[in-house]
């Protein structure tokens, strides 16, 4: 609850709208299908990775109905060879567990470290869906909210093409 309820009063504290529904636990979007609403919003995918050095995390954001093989994503995403970070790079940079990770998990990032890549045909839905860092709720906001959130935020963010 700790995670779910940091989310809403970062959200709430600055203005940004959105809506929330609880669900059972979801840590996997197979999972998570049960349970989404039919609100017209994109459920994404999140995953996050390190660099070979293990100096560079990246948080890569798209919709959750395509694939991604990490060499093709590699290709794009031009920054060497990637892995997925570990549980503990996880909790350590985003403060998150596996099964919840969010773009959410960016406000726990106080010194602006990971690196968010979004896929730019995330851009052609007016509403986008997230776990708020609990995997037992999904927050619904707007891609303009979500892009004053990211402002906030402060971490660096592009949008590419990932497929």
């Amino acid at each position: 609850m700790q995670r779910r309820e940091k989310v809403f009063a970062y959200l709430d504290g600055r203005g940004i709208e959105y809506d929330w529904y609880e669900h059972p636990e979801a840590p996997t979007i197979e999972i998570a299908r049960r349970w989404w609403h039919d609100d017209g919003s994109k459920h994404c995918k999140n995953l996050f990775f390190r660099n070979h050095k293990g100096n560079r995390h990246y948080l890569v954001v798209f919709d959750c109905e395509r694939e991604l093989a990490i060499h093709d994503l590699e290709q794009r995403l031009h920054q060497g060879k990637l892995s997925f970070a570990s549980p503990e790079r996880m909790e350590r940079w985003l403060g998150l567990l596996p099964g919840s990770v969010s773009p959410f998990g960016l406000i726990n990032d106080e010194a602006n470290h990971v690196y968010l890549f979004l896929d730019e045909n995330l851009k052609r839905y007016p509403s986008l869906s997230f776990h708020p860092n609990d995997n037992r709720a999904t927050v619904v906001i707007s891609r303009e909210q979500f892009e004053r959130y990211l402002a906030q935020v402060g971490n660096a963010y592009e949008y590419i093409s990932l497929y």
